[in-house]
């Protein structure tokens, strides 16, 4: 648990910039549109990078995590810069074991006991994170004006997902049995996620970050109860204390799958913006959500298929989901990732169309 009584600090940053002021609840015409991993492998320019360097070096390189956020600023112009990184930083920043391995992903050492909880040490986040810190600085200074400097964390769920299991899963079944069979264990792991992560943020913002975001990419395996448990308890706690201290920034939430639980987890965790999956209709949400949360932003949602695909299909999928969200406060986003594979000249298409009038 974190106390939500901690110091603030309030910002004085611009809200010039339409990605800013849509986050802060304004409708924008058209919407500002960035892409989550917008700085990935479909790039020519990434790739060349990549070969410079493993995964993890680039994420804690300055110079190289600095180079790749820009990257797709620098070829489509996009209203938001997400910082390079990964949401398992916070694990090994706390001393767990992590390899980026090609073909199979991420690779923890679990955590499945008492001990092995207890090799873990939240003291070593804020010294291990620094060069994520001053990449943050350099974007700040190096980013157009117009451009919103973004950071980032996963959820508390989602990461223990992956320290339990060791690495990615189909079903996670470790970590819903350590859930199950162990709740006092999981409760402490969650519990030590959520004051890590809502310090390793203010620590993001206090670099440069204008707005950050969750990603709770596992929530939609949970039943309702553990949905309120695990998913939107730990994000509160997190928004209230980083609101304290930095009360100005916008908060992105994303339950990804989390379908009717949307609903709860905007009216009771206190972001500003729900991100959408690509199952969820964001005419319909915003109506719903209108007056128990009024003025909250909505971002989204196009399937990543359908920019993989490109063509007309996707210029009219892209503009009917920014039409429908007209005079409403929305960020143009994909309901997932950018695929590996997509023609980059599909990406540029999109951010056309979307600002097209």
């Amino acid at each position: 648990m974190i106390s939500e009584n901690a110091p603030s600090s309030p910002s004085s940053k611009p809200l010039s910039k339409p990605l800013l002021r849509a986050l802060r609840g304004e409708a924008i015409w058209p919407p500002p549109v960035w892409l989550m991993r917008q700085a990935g492998r479909y790039l020519p320019e990434f790739r060349a990078m990549r070969d410079k360097a493993d995964f993890l070096t680039r994420c804690m390189t300055p110079d190289m995590a600095t180079e790749l956020t820009i990257q797709p600023i620098r070829r489509y112009g996009m209203d938001g810069a997400i910082l390079f990184s990964d949401i398992l930083i916070l694990p090994w920043a706390m001393g767990q074991s992590l390899d980026f391995i090609d073909g199979r992903g991420p690779v923890l050492s679990a955590i499945r006991s008492e001990a092995d909880l207890a090799r873990l040490d939240p003291k070593r986040v804020q010294d291990a994170v620094a060069p994520v810190r001053e990449t943050l600085s350099r974007l700040a200074k190096e980013l157009p004006d117009v451009t919103t400097l973004l950071g980032f964390a996963g959820s508390p769920f989602t990461v223990a997902c992956y320290m339990v299991e060791g690495g990615g899963s189909r079903d996670f079944a470790e970590t819903r049995r350590m859930m199950q069979t162990n709740p006092a264990l999981f409760d402490r792991l969650i519990d030590t996620l959520i004051s890590s992560t809502a310090e390793m943020l203010c620590g993001q913002i206090e670099a440069g970050a204008e707005a950050v975001m969750l990603f709770d990419s596992w929530a939609g395996i949970l039943p309702p109860s553990a949905f309120r448990r695990y998913v939107i308890e730990p994000t509160r706690q997190i928004v209230a204390y980083i609101r304290a201290r930095h009360p100005n920034t916008p908060l992105i939430g994303f339950p990804r799958l989390g379908g009717i639980m949307v609903r709860e987890y905007a009216q009771k965790t206190g972001i500003n913006t729900l991100a959408l999956d690509t199952v969820a209709d964001p005419a319909q949400i915003s109506e719903l959500l209108s007056k128990d949360v009024p003025g909250l932003t909505l971002q989204g949602n196009m399937d990543p298929m359908i920019l993989f695909s490109g063509g007309e299909a996707m210029i009219r999928e892209a503009q009917a989901i920014r039409d429908a969200m007209r005079g409403k406060p929305h960020v143009f986003n994909l309901g997932h990732g950018v695929m590996q594979h997509t023609p980059p000249e599909n990406v540029a298409a999109l951010v056309e169309a979307v600002r097209s009038v």
